[in-house]
């Protein structure tokens, strides 16, 4: 890393209760020569919370990709910068991620502070197992594309977790059942703030109970991993089933054909040129 070069720093903030903030974050905030944010409006709420007066500018979704070539070029000049989101750590299903590996190619020290997390908090609320679990971030909108991942990740014994916003969390609740089965689930809701809310229950229950609630904040959703013995009864549940059966069992989740054409080929230990001609059938 150049040593004439600034540094970024990448400073989670609180997840709903300002409190949550660490005393070195405060520090570096009120050090920097600048600090980006997801959206400045709603940073300087915090900012004048801890009567931090320090310059801001945006760095998001919209516009990552110009910014944060400036941001770099700022940083090479020998400014510090701190980069903050609405709320958690930077970079966590956030465009931050992008503008860390611009530095990192680019020599650039990058400082990551610990801090609040709103799937670890989640998580360890949760009552499921924290000992293995894999983070999903938002699924798809893409109806098709959203499927077929949860079909790629079915088989996961650890704990899955999810971000998904009120006014997708029936749909996402009814996917995961249909695809996963009615597992143990947790909806995490306002994490910190005066309207916590952890609901534990099978995916079924979740999603009658958003039918009946207007679902409200952002959320964490965590799902229990498949039992292992489930998945190997289910196994070879495609032995009783022709290939065009089985084939048709993977394009009814979304599943493009390409896909399913390896898929069933792998699972029947069979060339994909075999379970492509019997594809043609189904046209």
């Amino acid at each position: 890393m150049k040593e004439d070069y600034g540094k970024l720093y990448i400073c989670p903030t609180p997840i709903g209760n300002l409190e949550d903030i660490t005393l070195r974050v405060l520090r570096i905030l009120k050090e920097v020569d600048l600090i980006a944010a997801e959206d400045t409006r709603h940073t300087i709420k915090l900012l004048n919370h801890y009567d931090i007066q320090k310059p801001l500018t945006s760095y998001h979704e919209h516009n990552r990709e110009g910014k944060g070539k400036v941001l770099l070029e700022k940083l090479i000049a020998g400014e510090n910068i701190a980069l903050v989101s609405d709320a958690g750590m930077p970079g966590i299903s956030d465009p931050g991620a992008d503008l860390v590996k611009l530095c990192v190619e680019n020599e650039v020290t990058v400082e990551v502070l610990p801090g609040a997390a709103a799937f670890v908090t989640a998580l360890v609320a949760s009552g499921l197992s924290t000992d293995k679990f894999t983070f999903e971030g938002f699924l798809d909108r893409d109806k098709k594309k959203k499927k077929k991942r949860l079909e790629a990740i079915k088989g996961e014994d650890r704990t899955l977790i999810f971000y998904e916003a009120p006014h997708r969390i029936r749909a996402t609740l009814q996917d995961l059942k249909q695809v996963l089965g009615n597992r143990h689930a947790v909806v995490a809701r306002e994490l910190t703030k005066k309207h916590e809310e952890i609901l534990r229950g099978e995916l079924e229950t979740l999603e009658v109970h958003f039918e009946q609630k207007e679902p409200k904040g952002e959320m964490v959703l965590m799902v229990a991993g498949a039992n292992p013995e489930d998945r190997k009864q289910k196994a070879y549940a495609w032995e009783n089933l022709s290939i065009q059966e089985h084939l048709t069992q993977y394009l009814e989740t979304g599943m493009d054909k390409k896909e399913a054409i390896k898929t069933v080929a792998k699972e029947r230990g069979i060339p994909k040129r075999e379970v492509y001609e019997c594809s043609i059938h189904l046209e």
